[in-house]
């Protein structure tokens, strides 16, 4: 990483983001998922969402080959499987409770909000794809505080 990146780095680490993990049932029938940090509304009408995958995750690509996603929005008590996500592991989903949505992609138990999508675009973002998804549906699950991530630690809302 050059000197610009890592400050670049730096300076955007003081924006907080709320983290969510993306799911999928990959084409060999196991869940894949991993966790992102930049997710977005893009569109009212129609309901689109955006995030942006690193070009260098094998989940993405197995995502991406689905094309049914969900964004499960992680809570504060889910630190764990944020970091297990993040991994670089086949069976990432031993451990994490989930059921299927109506559109085959995993819902995680415990997650702030659950929203379906269908992927219908996908931008580069020089390191990054931007991938855009169609909301079909959207479920809030449980009541808490989400997951979010700043200065590279873990945290949680405080009311001021």
């Amino acid at each position: 990483m050059t000197n610009a990146s890592m400050r670049f780095r730096q300076i955007l680490a003081h924006y907080p983001t709320g983290v969510c993990a993306v799911t999928a049932m990959g084409a060999n029938g196991q869940p894949v998922g991993m966790t992102i940090g930049s997710f977005t509304s893009a569109s009212l009408d129609p309901p689109l969402v955006a995030f942006f995958a690193d070009k260098g995750s094998t989940s993405w690509s197995r995502i991406e080959a689905a094309r049914n996603f969900c964004v499960n929005v992680l809570s504060d008590r889910q630190r764990d499987i944020c970091k297990t996500l993040a991994a670089r592991d086949d069976d990432k989903f031993q451990n994490i409770a989930f059921r299927l949505s109506a559109f085959g992609a995993p819902l995680i138990t415990g997650a702030l909000a659950q929203i379906d999508c269908e992927l219908v675009d996908v931008h580069d973002a020089g390191d990054h794809h931007i991938a855009l998804g169609r909301v079909h549906d959207l479920t809030l699950c449980e009541d808490g505080g989400p997951l979010v991530f700043h200065r590279g630690s873990f945290g949680r809302v405080a009311p001021i």
